[in-house]
Formats: C-alpha cells, sequence, structure tokens
C-alpha cells in the first residue's frame, strides 16, 4: 500500500531534533504560560510530533485522550510531546494550546511548522508522529495506538503494539466476552444501583451490546420498545442481557436515564465505549449488537429489527434472521398502499388547502412519497426539479400524484416548504411517518420512493432517476429504466459525458479552507 511504503521510508530517517523544532533566530519552544524550553532539553527523550488544530473535531475529541496518556507518563521523564498546530489565527492557538501540558512550536514560527508538515507527509489530522530517543521515527500511528491502548502502548514500539495484540488475541481465543467487556483495569459492568457485576456472571449467555446516547432523540425513541423486550425475555427465563455504551455528554445526564434502566451498562466515559464503536463499526446510534452465548459476535445492529419484529427477533441468530427476512419477503409481496398509508383512523393525506383526501382514492396510481424537510439544504436544491417533473408526469397521466412527507421542525416551517409544492402531503407530525422510515428504511433526505398502482414498492431510489432522467424516469419501472438506457446507450457513444448530481446530506462537510472532516480525521483536500 502507498501508505505504508511512506512509512517504512519515514521510518528509516533519523531526524536531528535541533534541525527540524528550531530555526535560525529560535532555539527554544514554548509552554502555554509562555515559558521558553530550550530544544536541546528534548535530547535523550522519545518526542511526540502532535499535528492538531482547535477547529478540527476529532482533535478535539482526541486531544483529552493524549492529555491523560500524557500526564500518566510524565512522571518517568523520558517522554515530551510537541504540538505543530494547523489553527489560522493566534487567538485560536493559544485558546487550544492552553488545554495542553506540553511544549508547541511558536504559532508565529509559520515556516517551522509548514517543514514538518511537508517533512512527515501530514496528510489528515489529529496526527501523531513518535521519534525515539535518536530522532528516528517509531511510528506515524500514534493516534491510533493512543485511541486503542492508551497508557499501556507505551513505549510506542511495533514491538510493544504487538506484544498487546498477541495478549490481546490469547484472550479473544479463551475469553471471548472477557476480550469484548473488559478493560486492563476493568473486569465488572455495573448495575442501575451502582453495583459493580463481574462480567463472568455473563457467561453463556445473549448479550446485547446497546449503543446509546440518553438525551439523542432517535435513542428516546426506540429505548422503551428495547425495555419492553428485554422485560419480556426475561419474564420468559431467556438468558438474555443487555449492558449499555453510554456516549452521553455530561455524568448527570448518564445517571439520570441509567437509573432508570432494568439492564447494566459500562461506567461513565469509559475508554472501552469509543473501542467498541469501532470494533463494531458503529456507524449511528442507537446501536444493538448481539452477542452469542459463546461470545461470538452473532449480529452487528438489530435495532431495525427489534423496531420491526420486537421479541421475534430472539435468539437473534442467521437462522432466526434467514426466517424475518422470508416473513418481510411475504409482507413485501403482499404491500398495497392501504397497508403502508393507513393506520387505524388516519386514513387519509391533505391537500393544498388543508382537505382531506382519503387514501382509498389514490389506489391504482403510480404514487411518490417524498421524504424532505425545509432545513435540508439538498432537499431545497432538488425540490425546484421534482416540481417540474411532477407537472410534466402530470400532464401525460393523471393516474399519478406525489406525496411529501415532512421531516420539518415545526409547522411554521412545513407550511412554509409546503407551499412551494403542488403534491399532496402527510399532515406535519403524523404518526405514519415513523413507520414508513422503517419500511423503506430511510436514512438520509431527500429520500423519493415510488409506489406501483398495486401498491408494492417500485424503487427507493426514485431520486436519482429524477435527477438523471427527469420525467422520462417514469414510472420508474426497471423496463423503462432499460428502454432509458438502451436509447443513451446510443447517445454516449457520440457525447460521452458524465455529471455527478449527488449532494446529500451525509457526505463529508468542508470546515475548513482545504480540509474535509469525515469520521475521525479532517483530510487535506
Amino acid at each position: 500500500m502507498e501508505g505504508q511504503d511512506g512509512g517504512v521510508a519515514e521510518q528509516s530517517q533519523q531526524h536531528e531534533l535541533q534541525s527540524i523544532l528550531s530555526c535560525s533566530d529560535r532555539d527554544f519552544l514554548i509552554r502555554n504560560n509562555d515559558d521558553q524550553v530550550k530544544v536541546d532539553n528534548l535530547k535523550g527523550k522519545k518526542v511526540g510530533l502532535y499535528f492538531s488544530a482547535s477547529w478540527c473535531g476529532p482533535c478535539q475529541q482526541f486531544t483529552p485522550n493524549l492529555v491523560e496518556v500524557y500526564n500518566e507518563l510524565s512522571s518517568k521523564g523520558d517522554f515530551e510531546i510537541v504540538f505543530v498546530s494547523a489553527d489560522h489565527d493566534e487567538e485560536a492557538f493559544k485558546g487550544y494550546f492552553s488545554k495542553m501540558p506540553w511544549l508547541a512550536i511558536p504559532f508565529s514560527d509559520s515556516n517551522t511548522r509548514d517543514q514538518l508538515d511537508e517533512l512527515f507527509k501530514v496528510m489528515g489530522i489529529p496526527y501523531l508522529v513518535i521519534l525515539d530517543e535518536n530522532g528516528k521515527v517509531m511510528t506515524e500511528d500514534g493516534v491510533e495506538f493512543i485511541r486503542d491502548y492508551g497508557v499501556d502502548a507505551y513505549p510506542f514500539t511495533q514491538e510493544r503494539i504487538k506484544e498487546i495484540k498477541e495478549e490481546e488475541e490469547k484472550v479473544k481465543r479463551e475469553q471471548p466476552l472477557k476480550f469484548i467487556l473488559a478493560s486492563r483495569s476493568r473486569d465488572f459492568v455495573i448495575s442501575a444501583n451502582g453495583n459493580k457485576v463481574s462480567i463472568s456472571e455473563l457467561k453463556g449467555k445473549t448479550i446485547g451490546l446497546y449503543f446509546a446516547e440518553s438525551s439523542y432523540k432517535k435513542c428516546v425513541k426506540f429505548t422503551p420498545k428495547l425495555v419492553e423486550v428485554y422485560e419480556t425475555l426475561k419474564a420468559k427465563g431467556d438468558k438474555f442481557e443487555v449492558v449499555m455504551i453510554p456516549f452521553d455528554d455530561d455524568e448527570e445526564s448518564f445517571n439520570q436515564c441509567f437509573e432508570k434502566m432494568p439492564w447494566l451498562s459500562l461506567p461513565y466515559d469509559d475508554k472501552s465505549c469509543v473501542k467498541l464503536a469501532r470494533y463494531f463499526e458503529i456507524q449511528t446510534i442507537p446501536a444493538l449488537a448481539i452477542i452469542g452465548p459463546d461470545g461470538r459476535t452473532l449480529q452487528s445492529d438489530v435495532v431495525e429489527a427489534i423496531e420491526e419484529h420486537g421479541t421475534e427477533t430472539y435468539p437473534f441468530t442467521p437462522e432466526k434472521f434467514s426466517e424475518l427476512e422470508e416473513k418481510d419477503k411475504a409482507k413485501r409481496d403482499a404491500q398495497t398502499l392501504e397497508s403502508i398509508l393507513v393506520s387505524g383512523d388516519l386514513d387519509f393525506v391533505i391537500g393544498k388547502d388543508g382537505h382531506k383526501v382519503p387514501i382509498s382514492d389514490l389506489i391504482g396510481k403510480n404514487i411518490l412519497l417524498y421524504f424532505s424537510a425545509h432545513w435540508c439544504p439538498p432537499c431545497r436544491a432538488f425540490t425546484p426539479k421534482l416540481v417540474e417533473t411532477y407537472h410534466q408526469i402530470k400532464a401525460k397521466d393523471d393516474a399519478f400524484e406525489l406525496i411529501f412527507i415532512s421531516s420539518d421542525r415545526d409547522q411554521t416551517s412545513f407550511d412554509e416548504y409546503y407551499s412551494e409544492m403542488p403534491w399532496l402531503a402527510l399532515p406535519f407530525e403524523d404518526e405514519r411517518k415513523e413507520d414508513l422510515d422503517r419500511i423503506f428504511k430511510v436514512q438520509g433526505i431527500p429520500t423519493l420512493v415510488a409506489i406501483g398502482p398495486t401498491g408494492r414498492t417500485v424503487t427507493t431510489e426514485a431520486r436519482k432517476l429524477v435527477m438523471y432522467h427527469g420525467a422520462n424516469a417514469y414510472p420508474f419501472t426497471e423496463a423503462r429504466l432499460k428502454e432509458i438506457e438502451e436509447v443513451e446507450d446510443e447517445v454516449a457513444a457520440n457525447d460521452p459525458t458524465e455529471e455527478d448530481m449527488e449532494d446529500d446530506a451525509e457526505e463529508g462537510t468542508k470546515t475548513e479552507e482545504g480540509y474535509v472532516c469525515d469520521g475521525d480525521v479532517c483530510h487535506k483536500v
């Protein structure tokens, strides 16, 4: 791999600290109280060069971890960190540096900072290069080492990391549940009354790891459903337990929520929370990973399955999920417009003047369900195109309708946004929206779902079809798309152009000039 080759080449070099950290008119580094420390004082020490910036979210998240490790190692006297700032002004630099107990290149020396960026090929932050006592690069993966192993990674050699991994693999083979839930300083989880419960007591049970944040809207919505499932299974005598993996911002919020829960949890702010989120590749919360009685992972996330099937998901085995998939398929095959849009007395949508339009009036038509919101820039950019397409389709086929499914935050925003639309809508805050989100697995907006005359789903990707083909894509069936592709293949032979229409809200966000933040890293572009 290119990055690995670069790392090997870089690690073969030996750097003279005086040369790379000082300049012609400066032979010192600074502390956050403006004290000066001679670069020569670093001789014989391991040195971490910490490339970071106050505007970088992943840096702000990582820095407290690094501070904790630094403070634990400070008594050894053989390790130092030098902050290499990517901030854009001195005020931001000083504010961020005030939280750091280590040294820094003065903000005024932008030439040295730029030279270090180039020397160590810094392509994203946070980035931590660790040099040994002779100035040789031991690792360019300091961020990963600290995140994964904390102070245990010291002295940050490849041999030490190999040793840790071998120890982990041994525990993973012999006691997989302990590998997942325990840390080097903790072999227990906690109950709502504060008691410690040994992880060994969970052996032989099916465990749900519940990644959640108590005040997050989606967690608030899902938690009662999980409590219901949990208590039902426990009452039946099933060997099932839930361990919460909390991501609360403050301990008070965590305690207020957890004291009402019937299950166990990792302690607040336990470092294993982030480690487990990476281990199970958790992309969003709430998430519920399932560990089988043998300590092996059964499912990486069953939140949607529990929302749809409740206790039927237990014991969460592949065989059970195959059974549920067959059930879901039969349900999809039997889907009608009434089955997805009628719920009790809610058997209507609304028109532009607010009058109720019975769902029965829409049966037999081609329907588009438009999941959107006024606050969403990609939605506002797409809506005019959809309005144009709507009018063009209606002009040639009156057996067509579109229904707006709003994710707006208040009635005023809904009314303002809906005033721009010529079609029908689900009333604001209609309870059917949650069911539709689940049925069509809406993970982002704008989303456009096409429903055929029988009430069955034609495609959940109608937005892309409208963007590329407009009204020409109607009625969005595979047969129609095949016709379009045949025509476009002929056109492409004469005019092979391609246009990228994607601008979803989920894409990376440019937070500073020259950077895009994505997950744990802000990448240079």
